[in-house]
């Protein structure tokens, strides 16, 4: 089994940035790609951004030169970097990441229990 344990949620004015991480454990032969996706009250769960483990990204038109996501390979490990925050932002964010726990076996879609985002003044 693999779990996805997100951190670093909370409050913060316009303008202010915050960091979350999400650490992957359990059995993991490979995770890839990991991403961020975020959800607000009424809306539909979207992609914020993605990486590889060779470190090409995707990132979401309304988060591009704001957000920054990294990953520590050896820790399995992703993580959010997000600045000039606005209030748009605020939503729950989860983890999510594509493991295979054995060299031969197919990739499961696994997600974190999500960390929550607000920005308000």
């Amino acid at each position: 089994q693999v779990r996805l344990v997100e951190s670093g949620g909370g409050l913060v004015q316009p303008g202010g940035s915050l960091r979350l991480s999400c650490a992957a454990s359990g059995s993991i032969f490979s995770i890839n790609p990991m991403g961020w996706y975020r959800q607000a009250p009424g809306k539909q769960r979207e992609l914020v951004a993605a990486i590889t483990s060779g470190g090409s990204t995707n990132y979401a038109n309304s988060v591009k030169g704001r957000f920054t996501i990294s990953r520590d390979n050896a820790k399995n490990t992703v993580y959010l970097q997000m600045n000039s925050l606005k209030p748009e932002d605020t939503a729950g964010y989860y983890c999510n990441g594509n493991a295979r726990t054995r060299s031969y076996s197919g990739a499961t879609t696994y997600w974190g229990q999500g960390t929550q985002v607000t920005v308000s003044s």
